[in-house]
């Protein structure tokens, strides 16, 4: 970042009153009667109905409208592993979004240990207290781990938004760009460039989607994942290859598609020209890319590319995501999102981005034109549409696959 942006965004965290989110009011608590039913004796009440029928929660309490997003920092952004309390800012914009983008109320949780068990535990005891959960920068593999054994002992949705945030994001717009470059995801030759948390669940939603597995090239530190390679965690080994590709090179080298959840500038323009004809780039690492669009398009004119960032076209950002989830999660109080609310929200946002865009998005984007094609293969985030989009596709699915608690809202029905 520049100096400019660095002062800007520290004012932006500490004026005119610290931090990003703040407590508000539901009820009045002006007189003496609003308190006593606010408080003593009055709050009694609902505390005895609880006792009786734990789901009278959600009728007299904040709860089907609350999300927990709970981290211990061992992954924050790029950032590495900076502890619980650096995270916090990173929680509470997560907490600013819920609240803009879908109107869910949201809590940061720091928890100030690195020990995964510790970490369960603790988050589990304090489970009831939410509608649901959102995991966030907590690092691989002890996120496969924590995210099981929650979604297990929990029964209220439990999401690592660093895996399927990712890759539900990446999945729609993949399916798009293929579409444009006239591929099937079944058919096409992946190279992935990372094998942490995000990179798997990738791969995982794609498979689901119709890729196949011994179509993908997985890639860490040390190359190539290939079967019988010493080291590999479970998670890694589930994209082991019989394969003697050994490098990136390698493994690009005819690839239709290349995603990178790695480092900046780990493709080069080489490596970009021995990719298929028509091929699609997602180069997501943040703040730099694994190549730099001007680059790849200056090597490649037939491609189309997507980043993480939101000064180039395509950005594959999780906000297009997690509210819109939550928010149809919560209105059919599921008990988990399972992989058909996921897949629910792909095809949700594949398809609207190949609606018009309204002219309130233009405005709000700076942008005179956006069509589907080669520069817009995703919605953009500010488009309020995604909320009338993905929360019913999500909650129907919910329905459908036997995780909801309540029926579709009469305000889904027709949507």
């Amino acid at each position: 970042m520049s100096d400019d942006l660095m002062r800007a965004a520290l004012a932006y965290h500490a004026e005119p009153t610290p931090g990003k989110i703040s407590v508000e009011l539901t009820k009045p608590a002006q007189t003496q009667l609003d308190l006593s039913l606010a408080y003593s004796p009055g709050v009694a009440e609902p505390c005895r109905a609880i006792a009786a029928d734990v789901d009278n929660s959600y009728v007299y309490t904040g709860k089907g409208n609350l999300v927990a997003v709970i981290s211990n920092g061992t992954a924050v952004l790029g950032l590495g592993n900076l502890g619980a309390p650096a995270c916090k800012p990173v929680m509470e914009g997560k907490a600013l979004l819920f609240k803009r983008f879908a109107g869910i109320n949201s809590i940061d949780i720091e928890v100030s240990t690195e020990d995964a068990g510790e970490f369960i535990d603790t988050v589990a005891r304090i489970a009831d207290t939410f509608g649901g959960i959102n995991l966030e920068d907590i690092r691989a593999p002890e996120c496969f781990e924590i995210e099981r054994a929650l979604s297990e002992r929990c029964n209220i949705p439990v999401f690592h938004d660093d895996q399927h945030g990712t890759a539900i994001v990446t999945a729609a717009g993949m399916i798009n760009a293929l579409e444009i470059q006239g591929k099937r995801l079944e058919d096409v030759i992946i190279t992935c460039l990372g094998a942490g948390a995000a990179a798997i669940a990738c791969m995982r939603l794609l498979v689901s989607l119709g890729a196949r597995r011994e179509n993908i090239f997985m890639l860490d530190r040390r190359g190539v994942i290939y079967a019988g390679r010493e080291g590999v965690n479970a998670y890694k080994q589930e994209f082991a290859n019989r394969t003697d590709k050994r490098s990136l090179s390698d493994a690009i080298a005819g690839a239709d598609v290349f995603v990178g959840l790695s480092g900046a500038d780990l493709l080069s323009a080489e490596m970009l020209l021995s990719m298929a004809p028509k091929p699609v780039v997602f180069a997501c690492s943040n703040p730099d890319p694994e190549i730099k669009p001007e680059l790849a398009r200056k090597t490649r004119s037939d491609l189309v590319i997507a980043t993480g960032r939101s000064d180039y076209p395509n950005q594959v950002n999780n906000v297009l995501g997690f509210p819109f989830i939550f928010r149809g999660a919560l209105d059919v109080r599921a008990s988990t999102i399972n992989e058909e609310m996921k897949i629910a929200a792909v095809h949700a946002l594949c398809a609207l981005a190949k609606e018009p865009v309204p002219d309130a998005v233009l405005q709000a984007c700076g942008e005179k034109e956006l069509s589907f094609g080669p520069e817009y293969i995703i919605p953009k985030p500010m488009d309020d549409r995604l909320l009338h989009s993905l929360a019913p596709a999500v909650a129907r699915a919910a329905v459908e696959s036997g995780v909801a608690r309540l029926p579709l809202p009469v305000k889904y029905a027709a949507a």
